[in-house]
């Protein structure tokens, strides 16, 4: 393992960060290049930041797709040093070779044979890392959101669309057969004009409390002032570092982890990007557990096209879970939580007020694909193929991916409106112009 395994403070960290991102841009041809990958059958060198749970999760993925895709990865970079071994562990069994190892994330980047670069780090991370990759020539796949600092989010974008970089944000559903049928049906204009769109994901537990990393790690086998990236030194907290999803400084909980998956379909199903405004509400009334984030949240959006997007969350009661998208003419129903892709679309005739049978008087139709005979099951687990199978054809053409960093970027500004007006108590407005969350309407 290398010099660098040594613990990196903080302040050092970011400055190592920027003499990374001077040195590396004039090295990046030594990256897939578009000359030599397109349409060519070189090997895509892969490295992997962040092997945690997701990670982990990615790393088994990448694998399924390592010989139809000839990808490989061939190092890889966790701050914990168990993390660390089981991925090393893994590849080594998926692939007959031990990838490289790196302690910490810019030494993974001065690595000349890395191609392209997974990030599944905590959220608080997405933005910085992903800059700093694209910055040491690399495409990207980062998980989402795609960050939860603002100024650190534009960075991001702005570096990536000043490069040549592959970048996809790890907003899957984009590519999910089901989901493009869903909004291929939409775009036919059978709901005709929609004025409200629901989504309602719920779970009965205290998510994200109760991990048993946290009794087993040890401030020594990891490297804590890299792990807080931008955020102010503090003493070393195991609940923090994996169950950081109930702290406000570093997630949002609910809006950074389930509402981007929701409110980034709405924006695909409706060809939509910013929010005019936002409001949301909540509180902390089923588990009292020192958690700072909400465990029930609820937002509500307006978009520049005229209609109300709502999001809600409870984890106090498992009630059906749905998204419902309601036009003038007729209604789309998913049933099931998030990736759910059992989509049908129901007329609109008459009003219950006027016929309380009218329900038996509409038509449903299952969006299906071909050779289905019925509607598939509500479940879908993260590990479907097809965004990381987008993104490694992408590396090959050149060609942007379907989750690019403007879409990212349009999911992090209406979670981070949701927080905000969270924590603020106040109805919220995004200024396309100045690019800034206000509390006063803009003057277009």
């Amino acid at each position: 393992m290398s010099s660098l395994e040594g613990k990196v403070g903080r302040r050092e960290f970011l400055q190592k960060s920027a003499l990374l991102a001077t040195a590396t841009a004039a090295a990046s041809s030594t990256a897939l290049s578009y000359s030599r990958i397109a349409g060519s059958n070189d090997r895509i060198s892969i490295g992997h930041i962040g092997i945690g749970n997701r990670g982990s999760e990615l790393d088994r993925m990448v694998a399924q797709l390592s010989k139809s895709k000839n990808v490989q990865m061939t190092a890889v970079c966790d701050l914990w040093t168990v993390n660390r071994d089981r991925a090393v562990a893994f590849n080594q069994k998926a692939y007959g070779a031990a990838p490289k190892v790196a302690a910490v994330p810019e030494e993974l980047l001065k690595l000349k044979e890395i191609d392209a670069v997974i990030i599944s780090t905590p959220e608080h991370s997405h933005s910085p890392l992903l800059k700093m990759a694209v910055d040491a020539g690399k495409d990207v796949y980062s998980e989402k959101p795609m960050g939860n600092v603002l100024a650190e989010v534009k960075a991001a974008r702005d570096t990536t669309l000043k490069s040549k970089q592959i970048v996809q944000i790890g907003t899957q559903h984009r590519s999910e057969a089901y989901q493009i049928a869903a909004r291929d049906f939409i775009k036919t204009g059978a709901l005709g004009d929609v004025t409200k769109y629901e989504i309602e994901w719920n779970y009965h537990g205290p998510r994200w409390r109760g991990r048993p990393e946290v009794k087993q790690i040890r401030e020594q086998d990891t490297n804590w002032p890299v792990w807080l990236m931008t955020k102010p030194s503090r003493p070393f907290d195991p609940q923090l570092y994996f169950e950081f999803r109930l702290y406000k400084e570093f997630s949002s909980g609910i809006p950074d982890q389930w509402m981007s998956h929701g409110i980034d379909l709405c924006h695909f199903f409706m060809d939509e990007d910013f929010p005019e405004s936002v409001v949301a509400n909540g509180g902390i009334f089923a588990w009292h557990d020192g958690r700072q984030n909400p465990d029930t949240f609820q937002a509500l959006l307006t978009y520049p096209k005229g209609f109300m997007a709502s999001y809600s969350t409870s984890f106090g009661n498992d009630a059906p879970s749905f998204t419902r998208i309601m036009g003038k003419q007729g209604t789309m129903f998913n049933t099931g939580g998030e990736g759910s892709p059992r989509w049908q679309f129901v007329n609109e005739v008459g009003n219950h007020e006027d016929d309380f049978d009218v329900d038996k008087k509409r038509v449903t139709k299952n969006i299906l694909l071909p050779g289905d005979k019925e509607l598939p099951p509500a479940g879908m687990g993260d590990e479907d193929l097809s965004h990381l199978t987008n993104w490694f054809e992408c590396l090959r053409s050149r060609k942007q991916p379907n989750a690019t960093v403007n879409h990212g970027f349009s999911h992090a500004v209406a979670i981070m409106m949701a927080r905000d007006s969270y924590w603020s108590g106040k109805r919220l407005y995004w200024n396309r112009t100045t690019e800034q969350i206000v509390d006063t309407p803009p003057i277009n």
